[in-house]
């Protein structure tokens, strides 16, 4: 069998003369409007609403409700990013940068609270601490309640730092270890080189993740509404839900937009110009070796927090559904609601993925300054709280959409609308790795730019296609804000009615549809662990 051409192995893939070469992309635009518009144009009609009653909402916006509201806002998203900041950093470094053993078993048991919602996590601090709660029933005293903001912070906290986690990790994996090694041999504490030497070198992974916990802890909508925290998600579904005149809501929801655009910016200009160039190791890590009792604390303090992130709110859960179940009071599963959670979040990674299919196509062989408008609206819908989205969708399709308002078919158009970007990414990785080369030939043979894409491209990145779309049904399945917001009358998901039976303290039934929805959630979350695996 002869090898591949030189001329594939040795010219490098040129996407720009690819693009030039690619022509009647008008479809390909067609497609990127079709998926950003759901997202775009509500957003629009939360604007005109706004300045179409200008007076009312003016008057809403500089109250001193609303200032109390900016306040409380702004200091959970700090309090749960720089926690979640720190607690990430941490392990990452314990893990990847000092001898403790078991070193793969620590990873995952760090990570596993990402396949957990942060209304479960609140849910299992609710039901098992207070005077009634379920560890004054084994434990035979009053565990304090933990509620409030307090009770949001931990909550959020627990269900955030695997992002700072995963990103610190893998930059640590790819971190040249010569300047660690060097300070080390010139006397250097373990403390000393990670904070003079390390840090500085994680800070755009870092900051990557606290962009993502912010980002989450300001869309947050259950762990706040079960911790009855007066923040920004949970009024604007108040006044929506609450009164005949939404104009209230819609001006909280542009203040919301507001606040999140503004934490971009902030990300942004603190990100600064320093250029951070690393050599990838070409050999093992000579790790910090820790005394008997720093290795002793490390491995403490990893039990701890994968105990009280993982293990003790799944066991909480596990206590409420036996407790239930021997009652026989509400502990049987709900399987309306996993069927509406199934459909919902797999149609949406459907439509995402196929939408991404194309767009990767655009943004990539069709590289330009507009393209690159696409790819970066898709990331800012992502990045808007997903209620805000909700809610202009609301308005917009209560006047324009007639049949389509409070339908399963515009519930999942907006699952994929404000998910896409999670396709998009994956799909435009994969894209960029074949050679527009394998494309060129295809077209010299007289097929067109379509039977291109579905003969060549496609086939060749299915594996990012298939990534993309596993990512977009694990955070459907968590989705809550914007199923409430828009779904059919009688359907129900898992995530709403964890929401709903924990509002009722109906705690048997909100943690059988917690273990299930984890349940489900985990086998996206192992593929995706484990597809670039041997």
């Amino acid at each position: 069998m002869t090898g591949p051409s030189p001329a594939l192995v040795t010219r490098p893939p040129d996407h720009r003369r690819a693009g030039r070469r690619m022509t009647g992309a008008w479809w390909l635009w067609a497609i990127a409007a079709a998926v950003l518009i759901p997202s775009l144009v509500p957003f629009g009609a939360l604007v005109v609403r706004v300045t179409a009653d200008f007076s009312d909402a003016a008057a809403v916006i500089v109250s001193g409700r609303t200032a109390v509201l900016i306040r409380n806002t702004v200091l959970l998203v700090a309090a749960v990013s720089l926690s979640a900041t720190a607690i990430g950093i941490a392990a990452a470094w314990s893990i990847e940068r000092t001898s403790i053993p078991a070193r793969p078993l620590w990873r995952v048991l760090v990570a596993l609270p990402l396949v957990v919602p942060s209304y479960v996590i609140a849910l299992a601090i609710i039901s098992a601490t207070g005077p009634t709660g379920l560890m004054a029933d084994i434990a035979g005293f009053s565990f304090p309640a933990i509620r409030g903001p307090a009770g949001a912070w931990l909550a959020l906290t627990v269900s955030t730092y695997p992002y700072v986690f995963l990103l610190a990790s893998a930059a640590l994996r790819r971190m040249d270890p010569s300047h660690e090694e060097a300070a080390r041999g010139l006397g250097s504490s373990p403390t000393r080189v990670f904070r003079t030497i390390v840090l500085p070198q994680l800070r755009p992974a870092a900051g990557a993740g606290a962009l993502l916990v912010a980002l989450y802890t300001l869309s947050d909508f259950g762990a706040v509404s079960l911790m009855r925290v007066d923040v920004f998600t949970r009024a604007v579904y108040a006044q929506y839900a609450g009164r005949i005149d939404r104009t209230p809501a819609a001006a909280l929801a542009v203040v919301l937009v507001l606040l999140a655009l503004g934490i971009l910016w902030a990300e942004q200009r603190t990100r600064g110009r320093a250029v951070y160039h690393s050599n990838a190791p070409t050999r093992p890590v000579s790790r910090a070796t820790l005394s008997p009792r720093a290795r002793a604390a490390s491995i403490a303090g990893l039990s701890a927090l994968a105990t009280a992130a993982f293990l003790l709110p799944i066991a909480t859960l596990i206590a409420w559904v036996w407790r239930g179940s021997t009652a026989g009071k509400g502990a049987t599963i709900d399987w309306g609601a996993a069927a509406g959670s199934l459909i919902g979040s797999t149609v949406a990674a459907i439509l995402a993925v196929i939408a991404a299919a194309f767009v990767s196509v655009l943004v990539t062989r069709h590289a330009s300054r507009a393209t690159g408008w696409v790819e970066r609206l898709s990331y800012a819908v992502f990045a808007l709280p997903h209620i805000t989205v909700a809610l202009g969708m609301v308005f917009f399709a209560s006047r324009f959409l007639g049949g389509l308002y409070q339908s399963l078919t515009l519930l999942v158009i907006v699952y994929a609308s404000i998910f896409f970007a999670q396709a998009l990414g994956s799909a435009r990785a994969a894209v960029l790795a074949v050679d527009p080369a394998l494309e060129d030939a295809s077209r010299s043979l007289g097929k067109g730019s379509l039977a291109t894409l579905m003969r060549i491209t496609i086939p060749l990145t299915w594996r990012g296609l298939a990534a993309g779309g596993l990512l977009v049904f694990l955070t459907t399945m968590k989705e809550l804000p914007a199923t409430l917001l828009l779904r059919p009358t009688e359907f129900e998901t898992l995530a709403v009615r964890i929401w709903s039976s924990a509002g009722e303290l109906l705690y048997a039934r909100a943690a059988g549809a917690s273990l299930l929805l984890i349940a489900v959630s985990a086998v996206p979350m192992y593929v995706l662990a484990t597809r670039d695996r041997g």
